[in-house]
């Protein structure tokens, strides 16, 4: 990833030194690093919202490094750090790739409320009609009376067809029709917005599940893209709804938002290790530029400064 990006994170992500590495080198004795910094270390993660598996993952792979005797000072201990965390991360660094055989290829958004699911849509929107891909979205929102207005925004932007109907409708049948237009007019991609739900109410998750069966109507293996999107300051929560969405209804990627919200960025490290899902981007600011595609190394880089 280009160096503009790892700054750009750095500036958002970690604004000086980091949770993680702020004062590390009080934590090396004359020797090495001992058994206490690792736990200190391992303390640090978990007070970041790491979660247990990630926090021990690391810890682990410091131990290992100083067996090897590859932990002698602090450019070392970085280093260390920031390779047993690209590694941890690194399974679910897989971008987002649109099927072109799958036509129109349609992707679901869904999430709890407030956690910028609709404006992640619009730059999501953007972002593949620049890579050349002609849209349509589909306001399945119909709950929240400004999200139409508020998607129609964005669908002027993007130069994309907005499907919507007043608010109340049956989100599934605006999803439906949005599908028979992209069909009718050839087009590569349909992004469909949803209603903010919490995924503990139970009525609200089924019905995702009734919109998921009637986009199957038209495309068995459809839709072909869930994607959830979270907020990363909520910590241990928003790992808690990972599952439950997953559990619900298969979810193939995340997007995890409002990163500059937050000097820790441990969710990430706990979603990685827990559930070893495929993070698609992260959102770092308000602007479309910063909408990422989730980079590892990038991420690790940022991090450990």
């Amino acid at each position: 990833m280009p160096d503009s990006v790892v700054a750009r994170l750095r500036a958002r992500l970690n604004r000086g030194d980091s949770w993680l590495t702020y004062d590390v080198g009080r934590l090396l004795a004359r020797d090495g690093l001992d058994e206490a910094a690792v736990e200190e270390l391992e303390t640090r993660l978990l007070a970041a919202d790491a979660g247990i598996d990630a926090a021990q993952f690391l810890a682990e792979r410091l131990r290992l490094r100083v067996r090897q005797g590859r932990i002698r000072n602090e450019l070392e201990l970085k280093a260390a750090l920031r390779g047993a965390i690209e590694e941890l991360l690194a399974p679910c660094a897989k971008a987002l790739v649109v099927d072109r055989s799958r036509r129109p290829f349609i992707i679901l958004m869904v999430g709890v409320n407030g956690v910028g699911k609709t404006t992640t849509l619009g730059k999501l929107a953007l972002k593949l009609r620049e890579q050349g891909h002609t849209l349509l979205l589909a306001a399945g929102d119909t709950f929240r009376a400004a999200a139409s207005e508020q998607l129609a925004t964005w669908a002027e932007r993007a130069g994309a067809p907005l499907v919507a109907q007043s608010a109340g409708a049956d989100p599934a049948a605006v999803i439906h029709d949005a599908i028979q237009a992209a069909v009718a007019r050839n087009l590569d991609v349909v992004i469909a917005d949803t209603a903010g739900r919490l995924h503990t109410q139970g009525h609200l998750m089924e019905e995702l599940r009734k919109i998921q069966r009637v986009i199957r109507k038209h495309d068995v293996h459809a839709p072909h893209e869930v994607l959830l999107v979270l907020d990363a300051t909520t910590g241990g929560n928003a790992l808690h709804q990972a599952e439950q969405f997953h559990k619900a209804l298969g979810v193939t990627g995340l997007v995890l938002t409002k990163l500059d919200g937050t000097a820790k960025g441990g969710t990430v490290l706990a979603i990685a290790r827990k559930l070893a899902m495929p993070i698609r981007y992260i959102g770092v600011g308000e602007s479309v530029e910063d909408l990422l595609p989730f980079d590892a190394a990038a991420f690790a880089e940022a991090l450990i400064s």
